[in-house]
This record gives C-alpha cells, structure tokens and sequence, in this order.
C-alpha cells in the first residue's frame, strides 16, 4: 500500500552557518613595505529560517528532506575585504506548524500565518580581523579572532490543522459521510470502523457565496488520551478549531453517555478544549420515525445544541449549517493564537520577539580544568583573540576552522 501524502509529524536536523575567521594579513604593496595589519572580518554564517506556506498542506517535502543545513561563513581577505556570508535556509512549512526540541520535548515555537518568518537558528558571526587588534603598543597583532561554530539542533515539527468546524465521534459515527454531504470531500466511506485513517478538510459552502472549513479525524474511543487507538496522534488537530461538533449515531445505546465520553477524553488531553463552543449532531436519524425520534430528544445531554440530521436523505442538514456558521462567525469563538497551550511532548507556550532567535548562541564546551570555556567573547572589550602559528591557520581557506582540528 503506497504511503499517505499527508504527513503532519517530522523529525529533522538543523544546522546554521559557522562564521568565517578574521584574516591576519599585512598590506604589502610597492614602496610600501611595512603597510600594517589589513585583515579582513570573517562572513557571518547562514541562517536557519521557518517561513508560512498557505499553499502547503503537508509536512511530506521534509520527510525527503530531514537535513537543513545553512551556508558557512567565508574568512575575510586582504585590504580589509570582509569575508562572503554563508547562504541563508528558508524552510516553508504550512500554516499551523508548531516546532519542538527533539532532545527536550520544549515548546519554541509556531508559524500561524502565510509569509510570516521565525528564525530558528542564528548563524555564527564572522570573527575580527587583525586590524581591530592594533595599537601604539602593537602595530603588528598577528592574530585574529574565529568565527563563531554552527549551531546544531535537532526539532520535530508537527502540523495542526487550522479548520473553523472539528468533527469528533466514535469511529462508524458517520462523520466521514456527514464531510462528503455537506461538501466536495470525498473521504473514504465503508461500514467499519476506523475507515478514516487520517485527517480531512472539506470547505463548506454557505449562503451568499460565504463558506467556513470543516476537518474530520479519525474516531476516537475511549482512553484515546492515554494513548489507545489513533486519536491520540490526530486530538492535537482540533486544538486549532474554532467550534467543535460531536457527532453520535441515532442507534447508540446511551447518547448522552457516548457525549460525555468523548467530552471526557478532549478534556483529559488538554482542558482548554471545553472552552470551544460545542455542538451535538444526531446523526443517521432517518432510521427514525417520529415517536422514536421523540424518544431520542428526550436523552440528549443539557447544555448542548443539539441538531437531529441524517446525511443519507439530508435531513437537517440546512439546520447543522445554519447552527454551525452562528457559532463560527460568533466573535466569542474565535481562535487567539497566541493564548494556545500545546500539550503535546510537555511544551509550554512563550512569546517571542520576532527579531530573536530560536537559538543564537552554540552551547559551550568544557576546557581541560572543567570549566566553560566560549569559543569566543564578542562583548568583552578586552578581548583580542587567539593567536594561531602559521602552520596552523590559513584564514583564506574557509573550509578550516580554528577551533577544531578535525576540520
């Protein structure tokens, strides 16, 4: 069976640029033969950049792309020529894409909107050439400062569906058949359960050339929240809807129960789901006649809108619509994205700027007295660099970093 296109849980490598070292050329020219220290600056590293794609759909061109690594820096040249800057990455992702770190499982960050950018990993900063080390003691500095390392991260990324409509039930509730009636979705339909197996959206239309967008999960049963069956994996889904619709067969044994079962297990998996408007939809009820029909009113839950449709012979279903597009045009409804508290691999919600980084600083490492040593100090005014012997560092070749001797 060929693998789904729908892809909403990726795991990739990010890497940034490391910035290019500082030269420690001296000016050598005719007539000239002591024309001083001239090195040139180090180029700063590539970028790691999240970019909003409303075009997208999937997580799917990451799942052949799991590397992302940015350009390095090049080194600076002679007569104070500032090295080239490594190449920037933008990754496009869809709207709704939430990013974690992989190793901790801490929230980061999310892209909501199309064209909107978070930069995830800042490249490293070129390092200063010899000409900033020179004074009336020494006219000669022959050292120059390296580039900043690369920053490596591991992230997973993982796609929540923005819908105005989430439809949840049991499996064989007849959500799938409820998407294709009311429009042009065509998910599989069959009388078994677990028939849909991954999420769909179908736009609905509405009167006046208006229309608001519906997303379908597959079923969920009871402890789904604790990991049984495939809600847990797809809940996250209708985390982004605007109004939630519940739907439960006519034929049930207890309605009012299935309702509260499912209630329970959106609220154990993130209690912020009993804030959404929710609506009760009693599906397959043309198997009804009218006292039964009475009968069933009788056993629907309190303090929910209940709507008796089937989608076979399409009763009731201008009713559902009508109900539905009150509650997702209610200004109540609406989603605030920045108030959202992912739940999924224990992430907290933080506001950042948006002239910030995700990362933009390379972890440090322990030098031979256990202590921290940092690979360079960019805002300390005393600092001047490492001094490097010739055989050991060649600052017009980029491809070798000081810093480490494998490279």
């Amino acid at each position: 069976m060929a693998d789904s296109n729908f892809i909403d849980y990726v795991k990739i490598l990010c890497r940034s640029g490391k910035g290019g070292a500082g030269s420690r050329h001296f000016h050598r020219a005719k007539y000239v033969p002591k024309g001083g220290p001239d090195g040139g600056d180090g180029g700063r590293g590539g970028h790691i950049i999240l970019r909003g794609n409303s075009h997208m759909w999937t997580l799917l061109p990451l799942k052949f792309n799991r590397h992302i690594f940015a350009g390095n820096g090049q080194s600076g040249g002679a007569d104070r020529s500032s090295g080239k800057d490594g190449a920037d990455v933008v990754v496009e992702v869809p709207c709704g894409t939430v990013v974690y770190d992989a190793d901790t499982g801490e929230f980061l960050c999310e892209v909501n909107y199309d064209g909107e950018e978070i930069k995830l990993l800042r490249g490293g900063r070129g390092g200063l050439g010899n000409w900033h080390f020179k004074s009336s003691t020494n006219r000669t500095p022959r050292y120059a400062q390296p580039g900043e390392p690369a920053i490596e991260k591991s992230v997973v990324l993982e796609l929540k569906l923005l819908a105005d409509v989430g439809l949840v039930g049991f499996p064989n509730a007849g959500k799938s058949t409820l998407l294709s009636a009311l429009s042009a979705a065509r998910p599989k339909i069959a009388d078994y359960p677990f028939t849909t197996m991954e999420p769909q959206l179908g736009i609905v239309s509405y009167r006046d050339n208006r229309s608001f967008v519906m997303a379908d999960i597959p079923g969920i049963i009871e402890g789904a929240s604790e990991g049984r069956g495939l809600g847990l994996r797809f809940l996250r889904h209708i985390e982004r809807n605007a109004v939630l619709l519940f739907v439960v067969p006519a034929d049930a044994d207890d309605i009012a129960e299935q309702y509260r079962i499912l209630l329970g297990e959106l609220e154990k998996f993130n209690p912020q789901l009993m804030d959404k408007e929710r609506i009760l939809a009693v599906s397959k009820c043309d198997m009804l006649d009218d006292e039964l029909m009475e009968e069933v009113r009788a056993t629907l839950p309190e303090g929910v809108r209940s709507v008796m449709i089937s989608a076979v012979t399409g009763m009731g279903l201008t009713e559902l619509k009508d109900v539905l597009w009150a509650a997702v045009t209610d200004d109540r409804n609406r989603i605030a994205v920045s108030t959202i508290t992912h739940r999924p691999l224990d992430g907290h919600h933080r506001v950042r700027e948006e002239d910030e980084f995700i990362f933009d600083k390379a972890p440090q490492m322990p030098d031979d007295d256990g202590d921290n040593l940092d690979y360079d100090d960019f805002d300390d005014d005393e600092f001047i660099g490492d001094e490097y012997s010739e055989d050991d560092f060649h600052p017009e070749d980029s491809n070798i970093d000081p810093l480490n001797d494998e490279a």
